[in-house]
């Protein structure tokens, strides 16, 4: 019997994110373990393999907890762009609530983008903000993610032979 690797994991920074159903049920499919991260006790359903992490109150505690634990064996999801930079850096499959996978050649401009925005929202500028979340940026997650899951566990069975 062939030793198993890193089990694939799949974190979610889960303040504010839309999509945490979908990721529940495409990890009840796969028989993957979820941790849902977040600052304060959110509703999670009662299953062995998803987790509830709650962590202390400081602004970055979510993102510190997740980034320090993820890697090859893991898919992040989150909004938070420098919270995805730290993930892809660390090896993890990083997607957006809308589908977007954030990656080594895209995260650069996600940051640049997010740092601009930020700077003329300082200055006083009015920008429009994200777009609303649809049912077609729900449809592109659940693709996305599930395209993740492939690639991640064909990149394991690479890594073990």
């Amino acid at each position: 019997m062939e030793a198993a690797g890193p089990k694939l994991r799949i974190f979610v920074d889960a303040d504010a994110c839309p999509v945490k159903d979908e990721v529940y049920r495409v990890a009840a499919r796969y028989g993957l373990t979820v941790f849902v991260v977040a600052n304060s006790p959110i509703a999670v359903p009662r299953a062995p393999d998803i987790e509830r992490v709650v962590v202390g109150t400081g602004p970055d505690a979510a993102d510190d907890w997740i980034a320090e634990r993820a890697g090859a064996d893991a898919i992040v999801v989150t909004s938070d762009v420098p919270l995805a930079s730290r993930c892809v850096k660390a090896g993890a499959d990083v997607l957006a609530p809308n589908g977007k996978r954030f990656s080594e050649s895209s995260i650069g401009m996600a940051l640049a983008t997010r740092d601009l925005m930020d700077h003329l929202r300082s200055t006083g500028q009015t920008t429009s903000g994200p777009k609303a979340f649809g049912q077609r940026d729900r449809s592109h997650f659940l693709s996305a993610l599930d395209n993740a899951v492939v690639r991640l566990r064909r990149s394991a069975m690479t890594r073990r032979s």
